[in-house]
């Protein structure tokens, strides 16, 4: 316990929440391009929805452009006007759909996004989770084949962890700090030092759970049961603090095991999803070095 506590605090020093306080704090500019006034006025409803306080109508409202210029940081158009390649179609029948694809191909600008337009938050939020879910998931397949990958790296992975524990509850607590900014809460350690505290002290739970509940879950031999497990346990630690920044309180610890449980099925076709990417890289990298050697020989 006090060396994974050890080794968490060592790789926090290098996860700075000033930095997600910054990103979700940047000014962001939606241009909105339509045929007609009722148009433009579906787009304005989504983005902005009449249940909304008064002054956060007013606050989305702003960073609207309609017509849109050269400072809008994206573009929406309506489904009834040529769409240009930089910008989203919005469809009034499936609003979503444009708000997803935003979120995707703009993930510089997710945080403010969230932040500013509510209909986005809840998409940004759930993308988050499972980003992160799959990333611990990736990182337990990736520091146990080691040469599947050769120079595996990811870009946010700082400082030298003493255990995939210490690394997954790292990763968590950034998506602690990420799923706030994206709910428009306060971010750093000292603003969230209840959720953060839950998430360090639950990293003892999730392994005590996960030796519980391996032996009825079918998850088969080899790597999958670890990453299975570490993309379930991250995937409701991200679902509760959804829920406690939504409505102000997160899972008990009878729904905590409830939804780990039923998490599991999904991170265990997850996890072999991802290992049989990596299989299938190293296999082709393989072939690439033999054929290199060939030409070489």
């Amino acid at each position: 316990m006090f060396a994974l506590q050890r080794h968490v605090k060592q790789a926090l020093a290098n996860l700075r929440s000033s930095e997600v306080r910054e990103d979700a704090g940047r000014v962001v500019r939606v241009g909105l391009i339509a045929s007609s006034e009722p148009e433009l006025g579906q787009i304005e409803t989504y983005l902005v929805p009449p249940h909304l306080s008064a002054q956060r109508r007013a606050e989305s409202a702003s960073r609207l452009i309609r017509g849109g210029d050269a400072g809008c940081d994206i573009e929406i158009y309506s489904d009834s006007v040529l769409l240009p390649s930089h910008a989203f179609s919005f469809n009034p029948d499936d609003p979503d759909t444009c708000g997803r694809r935003i979120l995707r191909q703009r993930e510089d600008l997710m945080l403010p996004l969230a932040r500013n337009f509510f209909p986005l938050r809840n998409l940004a939020v759930q993308q988050i989770i499972r980003s992160v879910a799959k990333e611990n998931a990736l990182f337990c397949l990736a520091t146990a084949l080691p040469d599947a990958i050769p120079g595996l790296s990811l870009p946010w992975a700082v400082g030298e962890f003493g255990s995939d524990a210490a690394f997954l509850t790292m990763n968590q607590i950034r998506m602690a700090f990420l799923l706030a900014a994206a709910s428009d809460r306060p971010v750093g350690y000292r603003e969230q030092r209840s959720e953060l505290a839950s998430i360090t002290m639950g990293a003892f739970g999730w392994r005590a759970l996960a030796r519980e509940l391996v032996g009825k879950i079918p998850f088969g031999g080899g790597l999958i049961p670890k990453a299975g497990i570490a993309w379930a346990g991250t995937f409701v630690v991200g679902q509760s603090l959804e829920r406690y920044y939504r409505l102000g309180y997160g899972f008990t610890r009878a729904e905590r095991r409830d939804a780990f449980e039923d998490a599991c099925e999904q991170g265990r076709q997850i996890a072999g999803m991802l290992l049989e990417g990596m299989r299938r890289k190293a296999a082709r990298r393989t072939v690439f070095n033999l054929s290199a050697f060939k030409r070489t020989g």
